[in-house]
């Protein structure tokens, strides 16, 4: 029997490779969009730093962004009753000149 036909259908095997399952820090999401696409951006800045660089670029398009949205919203919700409220505390303004630099 092959495992295409072990597998259930509709089911997809999901492969998560070494460097990936490490993850990559992110205290700062930059999202920008078009009518086609949204675009995040994960950046970890440090204090006393001048200069920050993008970790990881997401893209996706508006309908999988959507899904994100309610997806994270679900988890950010059941971990709340499980732990208790997240603060959202106070963070500085960050500069008008920081952000990603178009790109081709």
């Amino acid at each position: 029997m092959s495992d295409q036909k072990d597998q259930k259908k509709g089911q997809i095997n999901i492969e998560l490779d070494e460097q990936v399952s490490e993850g990559t820090y992110s205290n700062l999401a930059i999202i920008n969009h078009s009518v086609s696409e949204f675009v995040v951006d994960f950046v970890n800045i440090m204090p006393g730093r001048p200069k920050a660089k993008v970790k990881s670029r997401i893209i996706l398009t508006p309908q999988h962004a959507k899904r994100f949205l309610k997806a994270l919203a679900d988890n950010v919700n059941r971990f709340e009753q499980a732990h208790g409220e997240i603060k959202d505390y106070e963070q500085p303004p960050i500069p008008l000149n920081f952000g990603p630099t178009g790109e081709a």
